[in-house]
């Protein structure tokens, strides 16, 4: 009798496209790999009304979740309406307690209201004025892996993580962190697998690690 498959389900970061995960690589007599892709959310849509949403593209029963960043927020949110085998997040934080609090301050604030989201859509017109080997670097990786330039999701996505407010993480979770995120610095971070040398895009450039020790986590009990 051939081995039922494990059906992963990978969630990309904010705006992010699934290309993110394009040099992840498990053993396919195992593992099939599912792409979720990020979408405008409806009018007034809350976090959790749109993590259930999401979760109608589960369509298989032997699953996880894996999410990263934002992405892995909102594989947490989806959770109270699924139940996968393991949850796993990446370059993410698991509770408002690991939120930097300059995003904390932020979402009481509400000064991100403030940022000029409309410019997404403009990465061209930037391009165009780019100045320097690594701000042209950084605009072509933004080109190839972003996914959503609308600024209504881009709005609304920062104010949901902002604004996340859970207490206590899932049980069970598994957390993958690089210990040069500038983005979530680990300093913040509890319980997690620590990736040497990994900054916030390391499902990216650090996807030999990945590659090299996912099969081991997602099947660890």
């Amino acid at each position: 009798m051939s081995q039922e498959l494990i059906h992963v389900y990978l969630m990309p970061g904010m705006a992010a496209s699934p290309l993110i995960f394009e040099h992840i690589s498990l053993p396919q007599d195992k593992f099939k790999l599912h792409y979720l892709e990020w979408c405008v959310p409806l009018d007034e849509e809350t976090l959790s009304e749109y993590a259930y949403r999401m979760t109608t593209h589960i369509t298989n029963e032997n699953f996880l979740l894996l999410g990263v960043s934002f992405g892995g927020v909102l594989v947490q949110e989806m959770v109270k309406f699924v139940s996968p085998k393991k949850l796993i997040i990446v370059s993410s934080v698991k509770s408002k307690s690991e939120i930097p609090k300059h995003m904390q301050l932020a979402g009481k604030t509400k000064v991100y209201k403030l940022l000029p989201t409309h410019l997404a859509s403009k990465i061209d017109v930037l391009e165009k004025y780019a100045f320097g080997k690594s701000f042209t670097k950084r605009l072509k990786l933004y080109q190839k892996y972003l996914s959503v330039n609308d600024n209504r999701y881009l709005d609304w996505a920062i104010d949901c993580m902002v604004n996340w407010q859970q207490e206590e993480p899932p049980t069970g979770i598994v957390h993958i962190h690089g210990d040069n995120d500038a983005v979530f610095p680990i300093s913040n971070i509890e319980d997690c697998i620590v990736v040497p040398g990994g900054t916030h895009i390391m499902i990216i450039n650090k996807y030999k690690w990945f590659n090299a020790h996912l099969v081991d986590i997602i099947l660890e009990n």
